[in-house]
């Protein structure tokens, strides 16, 4: 959680929680919000089937050879696969393209049934309803416009190594916009975390005091692209993790963020291991609530409460909680 209070600076923490830190890991963060200090994260692993084994009831995770994400030292933490997040990374790639005049929000991309859109329809749908075809079609486009030609060449990851998000990574895709298990990418190749995606939106976010951790001479996107993807984040239909007015019909309904006190631009993602959700959240109405909250986990599908919910309860929950502590510091 990143928080702006109206006449300070910038307040932020991040927690890590697993069956290694079942107590939590409060993290240390370097100084003017920069990364995570002193913990080891490593990388989500699959197995031979594709299938997320870590997380699997009964994993001795002593056996598993976890890869390295990000530190070497301090204690480790297994970073979960974000989902559908990563879609956020996608559509930051192709916005650099598009201000760096190397294509247009209007170019005309093909997507993998033989659909041709313009960029700025496959990434809205990429966003707004989370559709995979759309993102197919939005990573094809990065390595088209040569962002991506692994692997010697990516400029996304560089992009992330200049802004200083060492924990995101969009590696193993193909040419032909594949970014799941199933062609080599997925689990393991895709990686972000909690505290780099919040600061991923601090950097998008038009609102926000400048990214603190970066000088003068940091990469930046051109303000029309920022406010594009922040509208639509702004119009995300899934709110069922964070936010939960899509699940309100479902019994034993728990709120999130509070619909109608506040706007959240964020973006979900779920399957049936994972759940994350990373946006912005501003007050409505005359509340002063300024802040970012990130959260990925492994609690997806599997234990939902309700096969048409995509996690449980205790997330939404969570988002509440951390509002009303926002409320409570933030709107006084």
């Amino acid at each position: 959680v990143v928080a702006f209070p109206p006449k300070a600076a910038p307040v932020a923490a991040n927690v890590l929680f697993s069956r290694e830190h079942p107590q939590g890991h409060v993290a240390a963060i370097a100084p003017a919000c920069g990364p995570v200090q002193g913990v080891r994260f490593v990388a989500d692993v699959r197995d031979a089937e594709s299938r997320s084994f870590a997380w699997a009831p009964g994993a001795d995770w002593q056996a598993i050879s976890f890869p390295p994400l990000h530190g070497d030292t301090g204690p480790r933490f297994v970073a979960p696969y974000p989902a559908s997040l990563i879609k956020l990374m996608v559509v930051v790639g192709v916005a650099r393209l598009v201000d760096a005049g190397r294509c247009e929000w209007h170019t005309e991309q093909p997507g993998p049934t033989g659909v041709v859109m313009p960029l700025h329809a496959w990434c809205e749908a990429m966003i707004t309803r989370s559709d995979n075809e759309a993102t197919d079609a939005c990573v094809a486009a990065l390595h088209r416009h040569g962002a991506i030609a692994p692997p010697h060449h990516h400029e996304l990851h560089a992009l992330f190594a200049a802004l200083q998000l060492p924990t995101l990574r969009l590696a193993s895709t193909t040419a032909a916009g594949g970014w799941r298990n199933g062609v080599g990418s997925g689990v393991g190749k895709l990686q972000m975390t909690a505290w780099d995606s919040a600061r991923l939106l601090w950097w998008l976010d038009t609102q926000a005091p400048p990214p603190p951790w970066l000088g003068p001479q940091a990469p930046t996107l051109q303000m029309s692209s920022r406010e594009r993807i922040l509208g639509w984040l702004a119009d995300q239909r899934l709110n069922e993790i964070l936010s939960s007015g899509s699940l309100r019909a479902l019994p034993g309904w728990m709120p999130g963020l509070p619909e109608g006190e506040v706007s959240f631009a964020h973006k979900t993602g779920n399957t049936e291991n994972y759940a994350s959700d990373a946006g912005i959240v501003r007050g409505l109405g005359g509340r002063r609530r300024h802040y970012i909250v990130a959260l990925l986990t492994n609690l997806g599908q599997r234990y939902a409460p309700h096969p048409q919910a995509a996690a449980p309860w205790c997330l939404p929950m969570l988002g509440a909680r951390v509002d009303a502590l926002m409320a409570r510091w933030l709107d006084a």
